[in-house]
C-alpha cells in the first residue's frame, strides 16, 4: 500500500524520538519514499544523521540551511510534495502550535503549507495527554480532518504507567497503510480467484495434468490486492507464490479439491476463474503404481464437475468472470461459453496469438460482456492484462 508514496516524517522533542528511526525502517521496507523534519528540540533524543542513512534523505531542521551559502529549505515545496505527513512523536507543546497555527519552525510551516492528510501521534506524560487543553487540542485537530494516532498504555519516560506512550511504530505504518487502503477502488470487495492446473492422479507416480503454469491468475491475485481487495487464491499445483498478506492462499491438486474449494468460498463479490481444470479424471486411481505393459494401455476417464457451470447457476451477487482458450472459432465459441454459464465477462485468448497462452508471461485477450460487446487488447505483459480486466470488473462491481 505504501510502495512509492512520499512521506514526510516529522519529528518532535519527546523522549519517544528514537522511535523514528524505527518509523522510517518499517516506511521504507513498504517502499516508502521518506523525508524526514526534525525540530531543534528532538535531536537532543536522537541525531539527524541517524534518521538521514536511515531515510537516505538530508533531515531538514531549519528554514535556512547550514553555512553561509543564503539557501534556504521551500516549506511550500515540502509540503506539497508529500502524499502523506506523520508527526510522530507529537508532543503537547507541537500539537498546541499546530492548533494555534504558529510557523516558529521549519516542520510547522511545513504542516500549515501541506495539502495532504497529517497524521498525529502524540507522546507525553499521562497527565500531560489527560489535561483538558490537550485533549481538546486534539479534538480541534480532528476535526480539521488531521487523523489522530492514539498513544498506547505503558511505562512512561515518568516512571507511571498510563496513556501517553507513542504508539509503536508498527501501529503507525498500519494506521497508514489502512489509510492509503481505503482509498483504492477495491476497497471493501472480496474476490475468489481460481488459477492454475489441476493434477487428476492414474496411480502415485502418474497423474493427466495441462501446460498451466498459473501465472495469469496469480498476477489478477496481485493487481487485485493492490486494489485493496481482499482475495482468496484457489492454486492448483504451481511453484508460483504470492507476496501481499492480503491474498488468502488455498493450494489443491485435482479438479475435485478445486471444486470443493470453490464451493467453501464462493460467498464473494466477484469470482475470476482462471484455473485450467481438467475436464476428465480417471475412474479409479491405483493405489500402487501401475506397472508398464506389452500391449497398450488404456484408462478409463469419467467427466470431472463443471465448477464454472455450477458457479453460473449457483450465483446470486457475485459477478462472475470466465476464460476460454480457443484455437478456432474463437469468437463465436467463447460467446457461446459466456451464454451458455451464465457469466458476466469472458477472457478469450487463442493459441494461435504468438505469446498468448500457456506458460508465457504475456497474454493477448479479448474481453467480451453480457451484451455480446467485445474489447480487444494488444499483447501485454499478464500484469498489465491483470489490469485491463480488473478495470472491467470494477464497471460491473
Amino acid at each position: 500500500m505504501l510502495a512509492n508514496k512520499k512521506i514526510i516524517l516529522a519529528v518532535t522533542g519527546s523522549i519517544a524520538a528514537y522511535k523514528a528511526a524505527f518509523i522510517i525502517r518499517y516506511l521504507k521496507k513498504q517502499g516508502a519514499l521518506v523525508k524526514v523534519i526534525m525540530t531543534k528540540a528532538s535531536s537532543d533524543f536522537v541525531t539527524p544523521i541517524t534518521l538521514a542513512t536511515l531515510s537516505k534523505e538530508p533531515v531538514i531542521t531549519d528554514f535556512v540551511k547550514e553555512g553561509n551559502s543564503g539557501e534556504w529549505n521551500n516549506h511550500v515545496e515540502m509540503g506539497l510534495w508529500a502524499d502523506a505527513i506523520i508527526v510522530a512523536p507529537a508532543t503537547a507543546n507541537t500539537i498546541g502550535k499546530m492548533v494555534v497555527g504558529h510557523a516558529d519552525s521549519f516542520l510547522l510551516a511545513v504542516y500549515l503549507s501541506a495539502r495532504c492528510p497529517v497524521f498525529v501521534a502524540p507522546a507525553m506524560d499521562l497527565d500531560m495527554y489527560a489535561h483538558p487543553s490537550t485533549q481538546d487540542n486534539l479534538n480541534l485537530l480532528s476535526e480539521r480532518n488531521n487523523f489522530i494516532i492514539a498513544p498506547e498504555k505503558g511505562e512512561l519516560a515518568s516512571g507511571l504507567i498510563g496513556e501517553g506512550r507513542l504508539a509503536e511504530p508498527e501501529h503507525i505504518v498500519a494506521y497508514l497503510e489502512q489509510y492509503f487502503r481505503a482509498q483504492l477502488t477495491l476497497n471493501g470487495k472480496s474476490i475468489l480467484i481460481t488459477a492454475g492446473p489441476t493434477h487428476e492422479a492414474i496411480d502415485p507416480v502418474r497423474f493427466i495434468g495441462n501446460r498451466s503454469s498459473g501465472k495469469m491468475g496469480v498476477a489478477l491475485a496481485e493487481e487485485c490486492a493492490k486494489r485493496g481487495a481482499n482475495v482468496t487464491l484457489i492454486l492448483g499445483p504451481s511453484s508460483l507464490n504470492v507476496s501481499s498478506t492480503y491474498i488468502e492462499v488455498i493450494r489443491v491438486e485435482s479438479a475435485a479439491d478445486m471444486f470443493a474449494a470453490c464451493q467453501a468460498n464462493f460467498d464473494q463479490d466477484a469470482v475470476i476463474m482462471a484455473a485450467a481444470v481438467a475436464d476428465y479424471t480417471p475412474e479409479t486411481v491405483s493405489d500402487k503404481k501401475i506397472k508398464k505393459k506389452e500391449n497398450n494401455w488404456s484408462i478409463p476417464l469419467t467427466k470431472t464437475q463443471d465448477i464454472l457451470q455450477w458457479m453460473g447457476q449457483n450465483k446470486t451477487k457475485q459477478k462472475l468472470v470466465g476464460f476460454a482458450l480457443e484455437t478456432n472459432n474463437e469468437l463465436e465459441n467463447a460467446k457461446g461459453k459466456l451464454k451458455r454459464k451464465n457469466l458476466d465477462l469472458i477472457v478469450l485468448n487463442s493459441l494461435q496469438d504468438k505469446g498468448a497462452g500457456f506458460q508465457t508471461d504475456t497474454n493477448k485477450i479479448t474481453i467480451i460482456d453480457k451484451d455480446n460487446k467485445w474489447s480487444n487488447f494488444e499483447l501485454k505483459s499478464k500484469q498489465e492484462v491483470a489490469k485491463d480486466i480488473l478495470n472491467k470488473l470494477e464497471e460491473l462491481l
